[in-house]
């Protein structure tokens, strides 16, 4: 998708978006057969429920079809949450992850698996879990030590409301 055609659908759609107090998050044009396929995530700190997306598709739909946005031709409009597998790319990201286990990929090399505490304008404070019996132990990470980022999935970790009771 070209930048303008990217700036002018952001322009288009985040009041739509910000409307129902929710962040746009990634704009996706691609094609699929003769077909394109326009992918819109959006995301808020209680997350997106499924009706909220089929709302916010109908608003979109007829903003676009008001205007010439996605030129001539079919398109498909999906409009959905980010999946759990969505980098962490911005601090709004690494504010809704805490309290989770991420995977960081830092600059200087090296990974590291930790639970993100907490959250500032410079960085993470993260608890790295022990290992073979040891206790977990606290890092600091400042966000401009980081490559790339990602929340990973637990499986087995108790609900807050488990560890309260």
């Amino acid at each position: 998708m070209s930048t303008t055609q990217s700036e002018r659908l952001r322009g288009l759609l985040e009041p739509l978006v910000s409307a129902e107090q929710l962040d746009l998050e990634e704009i996706e044009v691609s094609r699929a057969g003769r077909r394109r396929v326009l992918r819109i995530v959006v995301d808020s700190e209680e997350g997106v429920e499924l009706d909220a997306c089929a709302e916010l598709s109908r608003a979109i739909s007829e903003k676009l079809d008001e205007t010439d946005a996605m030129g001539e031709g079919e398109y498909v409009l999906e409009v959905s949450s980010p999946g759990a597998d969505r980098p962490l790319t911005e601090h709004r990201h690494y504010v809704r992850a805490t309290g989770r286990l991420a995977k960081l990929r830092l600059h200087e090399g090296g990974e590291l698996v930790a639970r993100i505490l907490a959250v500032d304008e410079e960085g993470l404070d993260l608890e790295v879990p022990g290992v073979k019996g040891r206790k977990p132990t606290s890092r600091r990470v400042a966000f401009d030590e980081i490559a790339k980022a990602r929340v990973e999935i637990e499986f087995s970790r108790k609900d807050k409301k488990e560890e309260e009771a």
